[in-house]
């Protein structure tokens, strides 16, 4: 008989192992019905604070009307402010005023006085202040032309003036001597060694200035740098010679330019450039 009991004994069933999203507590019956008796309590005193009259909780408070103890709701509060502020039409922007516009245009014609006076002369014109130099340059440029009456240089048939005129890398080393006016540059005739007539006429000048370009002779040796070089030394070493010959003329010389050595020369050319400042052409890309 313990045998047949023992065999009809259930089997125990086999407890299923909570899944991790079921582990969660669930509230009881007790405390569902505590929690909905909270907020009939609460709907209850709301309700009854309407009823008489309190404001409820949320609800916006009501405003008194005058001094005889009645209360409005804010409601028609608010509704009234909206509808005075409807009525108050905003007042039109008004433009600002510019500057200056009250004023009157006043243009004075050409020729007229502003201030209104009779004679519309400007005493304060420098027309003469203007002409003064206009003059001073004529004066000064006819100076340059006429020939210098102060010379006195010996004509003696053994006197010999010699002098060196540099410009650029020409050098002119110049003889002068009693003669008839003709040039002998390096074994040529002026002509024949510069046919250009401007060098020929800035050779010229210092005699000419002196007044003996048909006194005296010019025999010149020259060497290194170009026609235009050379030109210019060869006058630098006649107008030096001149002053060998006579001292005085060195201020009127001097004035007219031509003791000044001219010391413009070609710039030296630069590592990395063509010539002294001329860049090679530039490409970005």
């Amino acid at each position: 008989m313990a045998d047949e009991q023992h065999d009809q004994a259930p089997e125990p069933e086999p407890q299923e192992t909570p899944q991790p999203h079921e582990q969660h507590a669930v509230p009881s019956e007790d405390a569902r019905e505590i929690a909905g008796s909270a907020e009939d309590a609460a709907l209850e005193a709301a309700q009854e604070a309407q009823d008489a009259g309190a404001p409820a909780q949320g609800e916006p408070p009501t405003v008194q009307a005058g001094g005889e103890g009645h209360e409005a709701p804010a409601a028609e509060a608010q509704v009234s402010e909206s509808a005075e502020e409807e009525e108050e039409e905003p007042a039109p922007r008004a433009k600002p005023a510019v500057p200056g516009a009250h004023l009157e245009v006043d243009i004075v014609p050409e020729g007229v006085d502003p201030l209104g006076r009779e004679s519309s002369e400007d005493p304060y014109a420098l027309e003469e202040d203007y002409e003064e130099p206009q003059v001073q340059e004529e004066e000064e440029q006819a100076d340059f032309t006429e020939p210098i009456s102060t010379a006195a240089i010996d004509l003696a048939s053994d006197a010999r003036y010699r002098a060196t005129g540099k410009r650029k890398t020409a050098i002119a080393r110049v003889t002068l001597r009693p003669g008839s006016g003709t040039y002998l540059v390096n074994g040529r005739t002026l002509e024949e060694h510069f046919p250009r007539l401007t060098l020929q006429r800035n050779i010229r000048q210092p005699l000419e200035t002196v007044g003996y370009e048909d006194r005296m002779d010019v025999v010149a040796r020259l060497h290194g740098g170009g026609i235009s070089a050379q030109a210019g030394a060869l006058r630098h070493g006649v107008s030096r010679a001149l002053l060998e010959a006579d001292p005085n003329l060195r201020g009127e010389l001097k004035r007219r330019g031509f003791l000044t050595r001219d010391s413009r020369a070609k710039e030296r050319k630069k590592a990395g450039l063509k010539k002294a400042r001329k860049r090679p052409q530039f490409s970005k890309r």
